[in-house]
């Protein structure tokens, strides 16, 4: 599955500063697998040292946050988006 995935500018150094890129699979994992093997270093900017999404940064599928779907197993259709968005915190 291909699929497009949209990059922040804070994460555009591993991207030669593109904001949006190409990768594989037919889950988040695969796909954050493929981007990484890339670009090297921008899965460990997205999930933790356990693996798991950092708290601050969200991920949808589509129009989806994959912490409401799947997780890291939320399939990947050809074709779809994803996009990588730091949380935005502040007062």
């Amino acid at each position: 599955m291909s699929v497009s995935v949209r990059v922040p500018t804070i994460l555009r150094t591993y991207t030669g500063g593109e904001s949006e890129v190409s990768a594989t699979g037919s889950t988040l994992a695969e796909v954050l697998g493929d981007l990484d093997a890339s670009y090297p270093g921008i899965r460990a900017r997205i999930l933790d040292e356990d693996g798991r999404l950092r708290r601050f940064v969200n991920v949808y599928v589509g129009n989806d946050d994959v912490r409401f779907l799947e997780n890291l197993d939320t399939a990947t259709p050809d074709g779809v988006q994803v996009s990588v968005i730091p949380a935005v915190a502040g007062g």
